[in-house]
């Protein structure tokens, strides 16, 4: 376990820097941040001046060498042109927005879709089964903001019930702003949570759905029924549990891509998360910033998958995680 876990950090090291390498690449595409930051009232002596100053006319592999050397001798892994201080202290401030809502997102998506995916597959020919595999087909083929602009219609525009845009009131707990722990945040909260999870829960429940049919067509799960084991036993421990190899692989991955493109549902809803805040780079052309998103997502990624690979072996002891694979 542990060379596995020494390889799996030496490969995120890796991925940091391709993405690093990347960001900095595709910076040039971006726009001008100098433009961007002076307006059109400012001369081009003034603007050259600027970018000068930033460091903006080296050539392209002195800025990532410097950018390099920050990072890991200071942790410093750029300045923001816009906010004017630190990149990774901009997106630190933003994150616990996006983060509470992935992890409402994921609450719900767990309670709600193992009950629906092993209930359409142990009846998959009762008229319940038949309305969630419908609406689940439906979520799939609903693109989000849609979802959003609808539930904003009904619940906000009609009803009145909650509010459409905003975190609402929010609380410091040792520095975390969180809308967690107030009536108001949570109010907030209900409707972005609730586009967000309308667009994943489909995947899982047909997910769980199919792998369960499979296994419970497997032949040790026949010989639990021959040996007239309790049907709740059979379901939750010899089938259920063996399905949840492939949904843990695909969750890991839908939790990490959640945390990198809520873009959407938090433009409709003005959710100040880092969705939103890479809208905002983008048309400010803050490079510095993106390419500490970019970083700070693929810090994620690995982070995800890593505890992925690490559960494989707490649900099935027959995955073997070692230094020889």
């Amino acid at each position: 376990m542990f060379a596995f876990i020494v390889r799996r950090v030496l490969q995120a090291i890796v991925v940091m820097l391709i993405i690093s390498f990347i960001g900095f690449a595709l910076k040039q595409n971006v726009g001008d941040p100098v433009r961007e930051l002076t307006g059109i009232s400012v001369s081009a002596a003034e603007r050259d001046a600027i970018r000068e100053k930033l460091g903006l006319n080296d050539p392209f592999l002195v800025q990532y060498g410097r950018f390099i050397k920050g990072a890991v001798l200071e942790g410093n892994i750029g300045q923001s042109f816009f906010y004017k201080k630190p990149a990774m202290e901009v997106i630190v401030s933003k994150a616990p927005a996006t983060l509470e809502l992935v992890l409402v997102c994921s609450v719900l998506i767990v309670v709600l879709s193992i009950p629906m995916g092993i209930y359409s597959a142990i009846y998959p020919k009762r008229l319940l089964s038949r309305l969630i595999m419908g609406f689940s087909t439906i979520g799939v083929s609903v693109p989000i903001f849609l979802i959003a602009i609808l539930l904003i219609y009904v619940f906000s525009i009609k009803l009145g019930w909650l509010p459409s845009y905003g975190r609402g009131t929010t609380v410091d707990v040792l520095g975390w702003e969180s809308g967690l722990l107030t009536a108001d945040g949570l109010k907030h909260l209900l409707l972005p949570a609730t586009a967000l999870t309308a667009l994943m829960l489909p995947l899982f429940v047909r997910l769980i759905r199919s792998e369960m049919m499979e296994v419970l067509e497997t032949e040790y799960v026949k010989f639990a029924w021959a040996k007239g084991l309790p049907r709740v036993r059979i379901w939750f421990v010899h089938a259920f549990k063996n399905t949840l190899l492939p949904v843990i692989t695909v969750g890991g991955v839908q939790i990490g891509t959640m945390i990198a493109f809520t873009i959407l549902t938090e433009t409709v809803f003005q959710w100040g998360g880092l969705g939103f805040l890479f809208l905002e780079a983008v048309e400010r052309a803050d490079t510095s910033l993106l390419v500490a998103y970019l970083i700070f997502v693929g810090v994620v990624f690995v982070v995800v998958n890593t505890v992925v690979d690490i559960i494989y072996g707490l649900v099935n002891p027959m995955v073997r995680i070692t230094g020889r694979k």
